[in-house]
C-alpha cells in the first residue's frame, strides 16, 4: 500500500508538473543546491583530464619545436647557398663585362687552391697549359689587378698576388701620370710605394694604374689607391701605404688576360751601330 501510495502520488506530481508547471521554480533551487556536489564529484576526471592534456600538449609543443628547429637550420642552410650563387653571379656578370669592353683576349679561370704557407701570397687556378696560359700573363678580377701568373702546370696555375712580398707592379698616378713601382708587403691588404721622394705630388686617395711600360700589365688597369703617407725631413723618401682596389683576397672567379701590348726587344747594351763611321784621311800637300 505504501509502494502503490507514493507511485500514485509520483504520477500526481508528474501531471501537476507538466500541466501546470508548478514544481519549475523548486526543481531550479534543487539543481542550484545539488551543483557544487556535482561539480566535486566530477573534479578528479576532470584535473586528471586536464593533467594529461596539458602533458600531451607539452610533448608535442617539443617535438613541434624541435622540427621547426630542423627546418630552420636547413632554411638557413639553403639562404647561406642562395646568397653565396648570387654573390657568383653578380661576379660572373661583372667580369663578362670587363671581357666584352677590353681590347685585350681574356679567359675566366676559377681558383682551385691557396697556397699553405701564410708567408707567400699565392694560389691556384683551373687552367694550364692546355688552355694556352703562360707565366707572365696578368690575373684581374672586375675590379683591377690580382696577381700574375708566374708558374704553369698541364692543367693548373700558379699565380703570385700583387700583395706578396716578392711581387712589384709598375703603375702610374692617375692624377698626374707620375711613374712609380708597388710593391707588396706580404699583407693582403696593404702595397708598398717606395723610392718616391718627399717632395713628390702625392695625395691620399690617388688612384694607381697600371703604366704598361713593362711590357706584361697592360695599360690603364687599377692596381691600388693610395691611404696613408709618411714624410720625414729625416728620410730621402716618403713613406706610401696603398691598399689594393681588387679583391685579392675575395671571388672565386678571375681573368686571365691572355694578350698584352708587344713592345719592341730592348736594345743590347754595348751593341756596335749596324753602319759603320767613314774615315777621313788628310793628304799631305807636296811643295
Amino acid at each position: 500500500m505504501r509502494l502503490v501510495f507514493f507511485v500514485v502520488l509520483s504520477l500526481l506530481l508528474l501531471f501537476v508538473d507538466s500541466r501546470f508547471k508548478y514544481l519549475e521554480s523548486t526543481r531550479t533551487v534543487i539543481s542550484i543546491l545539488v551543483y557544487p556536489f556535482q561539480r566535486l564529484t566530477t573534479l578528479p576526471g576532470t584535473v586528471f583530464q586536464e593533467v594529461g592534456n596539458y602533458f600531451e600538449l607539452q610533448s608535442h609543443l617539443i617535438e613541434e619545436n624541435s622540427h621547426l628547429r630542423e627546418q630552420h637550420s636547413s632554411d638557413a642552410a639553403q639562404l647561406n647557398l642562395l646568397q653565396v650563387l648570387q654573390a657568383e653571379n653578380i661576379q660572373l656578370h661583372n667580369l663578362l663585362d670587363v671581357a666584352q669592353r677590353v681590347n685585350f683576349p681574356m679567359q675566366m679561370a676559377e681558383i682551385a687552391y691557396v697556397e699553405r704557407d701564410i708567408f707567400k701570397r699565392k694560389l691556384f687556378v683551373s687552367k694550364g697549359a692546355k688552355a694556352n696560359v703562360h707565366a707572365g700573363q696578368v690575373v684581374m678580377d672586375d675590379i683591377g689587378i690580382v696577381g700574375q701568373v708566374t708558374r704553369v702546370y698541364p692543367w693548373l696555375s700558379e699565380v703570385t698576388l700583387i700583395t706578396d712580398k716578392d711581387h712589384a707592379v709598375p703603375v702610374q698616378i692617375l692624377r698626374n701620370g707620375i711613374r712609380a713601382v708597388v710593391f707588396g708587403s706580404g699583407d693582403i691588404n696593404e702595397l708598398a710605394l717606395r723610392y718616391m721622394p718627399i717632395s713628390s705630388d702625392i695625395q691620399p686617395g690617388d688612384v694607381l694604374v697600371t703604366s704598361g711600360i713593362d711590357g706584361t700589365y697592360p695599360p690603364g688597369l687599377p692596381v691600388a689607391k693610395v691611404i696613408k703617407i709618411e714624410r720625414d725631413p729625416a728620410y730621402p723618401f716618403a713613406r706610401i701605404v696603398c691598399m689594393p682596389i681588387a679583391g685579392v683576397d675575395r671571388h672565386r672567379y678571375l681573368l686571365i688576360v691572355s694578350g698584352s701590348p708587344e713592345l719592341p726587344p730592348r736594345p743590347e747594351t754595348g751593341a756596335a751601330l749596324s753602319e759603320e763611321k767613314p774615315k777621313i784621311t788628310l793628304k799631305r800637300k807636296t811643295p
